[in-house]
Formats: C-alpha cells, structure tokens, sequence
C-alpha cells in the first residue's frame, strides 16, 4: 500500500534555486555598470528578469510555495533594482538621474520591507498589489531604457534625442510609482493597525 510523503519540499527547490541565481546575476550586473558594458548589462537585466518570472511560474506549477522563497524572492528583486540604481547613480546627468530620485527607490523599499515583515509577523497578509506590480515593471523598464540610451549613445544616426526623453519620461512615470505604491502600503498597514486596537 502506497504512501503519501508529508515532507515539506526542499528549500534547494528549483524557484529557490532561480532566485539564488538572479541574486548572482544582479552581482555581475553591478561589476558590469561599474564596468560601464552596456550591452552586457543589457543581456544580463534580461536574464534576470526571465528567472523572476521563471521562479514565480514554477513555484506555483509545482506547489513549491515556501516560506523562504516568499522571503528571498521580494528581497533579491529589491537588492537587484536598488543596487543597479546605486551604481548608476555616479555616472549623474548621463543617464538622467539625481541623488534624491534613487534615495527615493532605496528609501521606499527598505521601509516597505521592514512594514511588511512587521505586518506578516502579526498575521496580516501584506503581498504585493497592483499598483506594486506597476512601479516594478516601471522600474525595470527604466533600467532598460537607461542602458539602452548608454548603449547607442556613440551609435551614428540614433535619435537620441527621443530616446532621451522615452527614458526621462520612464524615470518619472517609475519614481510617482515608486512612491504611490508606498503610501498605499503606509496607508493599509494604518488600517489593519487600527482594526488591531
């Protein structure tokens, strides 16, 4: 007579495994902005973009939902995109952004994370929201419209012009994303908070 396993599965689960990877991947993304290899930036955002949605498919296909992914995923895709800000920002006016626009992308994730793990230690559930999803996907397209604007900037007969005000406009557009999304989890969490009292 068969029996069914009980076993939790294996935190070194293929999803763990794709983040763990897109952690490494945000490394080499750093030394290559530092580096200044568009291109190479480029390909390897790409990547990293593809095991973040890689992992999220396959944890919910194969049940593989756990609490370390839940953890590790968001914290991995803030390091990547905080990071990735940061060492662009010495390089200033040439692509288009000030100290204060990526304190505010640093600043909003640290305290969203902390208020997250301080709500969820309190049973709330606190996910990502739409308006979350927006500012990540506005993040990541601004990355890529930044390195793409590095990339071609030496190229004849670009419209770089253009290119210049797509990527300006993105960098806006990510930056009221970024900090909409967290006034909306300020504001929810004031509202479990006082449910609780």
């Amino acid at each position: 007579m068969a029996t069914i396993s009980s076993r939790r599965p294996t935190v070194f689960n293929l999803p763990n495994q794709l983040t763990a990877s897109r952690f490494v991947l945000g490394i080499v993304l750093f030394a290559l902005i530092a580096l200044e290899w568009w291109l190479g930036c480029i390909v390897v955002f790409a990547a990293a973009a593809v095991t973040d949605w890689l992992d999220g498919y396959f944890a919910r296909k194969q049940g593989l939902v756990s609490t370390l992914g839940r953890v590790l995923d968001p914290l991995v895709d803030k390091v990547l995109i905080a990071g990735a800000y940061i060492f662009l920002l010495p390089l200033g006016p040439k692509v288009g952004l000030a100290a204060w626009m990526v304190t505010l992308v640093v600043a909003r994730e640290l305290v969203i994370t902390g208020l997250r793990s301080f709500m969820e230690n309190r049973g709330a559930t606190f996910g990502a929201d739409w308006l979350g999803k927006v500012k990540m996907v506005l993040q990541c397209a601004t990355l890529f419209a930044i390195f793409t604007v590095l990339e071609i900037s030496y190229a004849e007969g670009t419209p770089q012009r253009v290119l210049e005000w797509v990527r300006d406009l993105l960098i806006y557009a990510m930056l009221a994303a970024t900090a909409l999304s967290g006034l909306q989890y300020l504001y929810r969490a004031a509202l479990v908070l006082r449910v609780e009292e």
